[in-house]
This record gives structure tokens, C-alpha cells and sequence, in this order.
């Protein structure tokens, strides 16, 4: 079984409860699961939440929307994500963050063929990444998240999923998809408030014409309207990555004093 994972938690440092923030009069999650629940290569999405009492509103949408909603660890969720995977019987997870309202089906569909069709062990399109910020994909094999859930112990490991998998799963067993030109320098994902302006611009430009819009679709209306693409220009990629990777760095050195 395929199983679709949203991560999603309310708490967020750059932008507080941004998940259930509007985006076209309705939680911009809620527009990510409908996005998600078109890709055709999964059999199931549920939305992986933390037990924390400010995630009980991501439960009620998740009702409200049809979708299954797993609660787990707030601070590891590595572990949260290996909940929800055993929980439903996963063969393969495909993993997806609350915080890409834009994500495509399209998109998904083909990183998910790419790793069955390579008999991968780890797939994804952000390895090196050619796709917008905010369409990342990434897909495991459950055997895999498994061993990195019992294996991987650094607070970097725990929070940021997948980053044992890509320093253990050898290079022959990763598939990585490709976009050409690359894309990797727009940002379509949401961690600051001239994110959510930029997505609610293009929402609101494509939402009546295009309901099922894509990446092509977003392209297009930049290329005809450059100035929605300044709206959010100048943040960096995967900053909250980085940050932790920095905390990670101080502590060890610390340790060796």
C-alpha cells in the first residue's frame, strides 16, 4: 500500500498556526489535502499531527475533510511519520509537509513511478532539488523508515525525517526526479507572511480558470505576471533545516569542551 503523508503541526516559530491560516476562505491545509487527494498513485492520505492540545483543531479538519488524522510526538517526527506508516500497513510512504499548499499531484504521481520503477529505496525531487520550493516530494520504503526510525538518535535525525535515510540508503538504491530548466530557485512553500501573500495571489489568479491548476499553470501566470514572483523573493530554501543543522553543530561542540 501507497500511503500519503501531510505532516502537519500548528505550532510554527516563523509564522504561528500557519496550516489553518486562509488561503481562498478556508484552511490553507484543507487545500492541500484536496491538491493531495488527486494524485493517483496513493491509496491512502492521512494527515500525521502531533498529541499536543494546539493540534486538535488539524483533527477537526481533517474530519471535516475526510482524511484520516494520526497524533503523535510533537519534537520527533520521525517517529511520528513511522506511527502513522505501521498504523496503516504502509509498503511505501510518500512524504509531504503541511506548509506546501501548491503541491502538485502531477508531481507526485511521477516521483512515486520513478521509485516504483527503480525498485528504489529512497525517492524524491529535492536530491538535488529542480522543483520549486514547495512541490518537494519524498517517497521511502517502509523497511527503510523502519531502520531509520530504530537507528537514527541526533535531534537533526528525529525532526528533520529523512535525513538518516540519505546518509545510509547507498546511492544505487536512491531515485532522484529531475525537472529541466531548473526551478529550484522559486519558492512556493510558506513560512513567512509574504509567503502566504504570494500563495493567496496565486490561488486567487488561477482558483475560477484553472480550478485543478499545476506547476505548469504557475508558471505561466509568472511568466505573465513576473511582479507575483517578487512577492516572497529573497528567502532562502529550507532555512529551518539549516538553523537546525546549526543547533545540532553547537551542541556537539559543545559536548567536546
Amino acid at each position: 500500500m501507497i500511503l500519503g503523508v501531510i505532516q502537519a503541526r500548528y505550532s510554527s516559530t516563523r509564522l504561528p498556526g500557519k496550516v489553518l491560516l486562509p488561503v481562498l476562505g478556508r484552511p490553507m491545509l484543507a487545500l492541500q489535502i484536496d491538491r493531495i487527494l488527486r494524485a493517483e498513485t496513493l491509496d491512502k492520505v492521512v494527515v500525521a499531527t502531533s498529541t499536543d492540545s494546539g493540534d486538535d483543531a488539524i483533527e477537526t479538519l481533517c474530519a471535516a475533510a475526510g482524511v484520516d488524522c494520526y497524533r503523535g510526538s510533537l519534537d520527533d517526527v520521525l517517529g511520528r511519520l513511522y506511527g502513522a506508516a505501521e498504523r496503516y500497513g504502509a509498503g511505501h510512504v510518500v512524504r509531504v509537509t503541511g506548509d506546501c499548499p501548491l503541491s502538485d499531484p502531477r508531481v507526485i504521481d511521477a516521483v512515486v513511478a520513478l521509485h516504483l520503477k527503480g525498485g528504489y529505496e529512497y525517492t524524491s525531487n529535492v536530491a538535488p532539488p529542480t522543483f520549486p520550493d514547495g512541490l518537494d516530494v519524498e517517497v521511502v520504503r517502509m523497511e527503510v523508515l523502519a531502520q531509520a526510525n530504530s537507528a537514527a538518535e541526533l535531534n537533526l535525525e528525529r525532526e528533520h525525517v529523512t535525513v538518516w535515510i540519505r546518509e545510509h540508503v547507498p546511492h544505487d538504491r536512491r531515485g532522484n526526479l529531475l525537472h529541466d530548466p531548473d526551478l529550484s530557485a522559486l519558492r512556493w512553500t510558506v513560512d513567512e507572511p509574504a509567503d502566504l501573500e504570494f500563495v493567496r495571489t496565486i490561488c486567487g489568479a488561477l482558483a475560477d480558470s484553472v480550478p485543478e491548476f499545476g506547476l505548469d499553470d504557475i508558471l505561466e501566470l509568472l511568466h505573465q505576471h513576473p511582479e507575483y514572483g517578487a512577492i516572497n523573493a529573497g528567502i532562502g530554501r529550507n532555512e529551518g533545516f539549516a538553523k537546525s543543522v546549526s543547533e545540532e553543530d553547537a551542541y556537539k561542540k559543545e559536548g567536546e569542551v
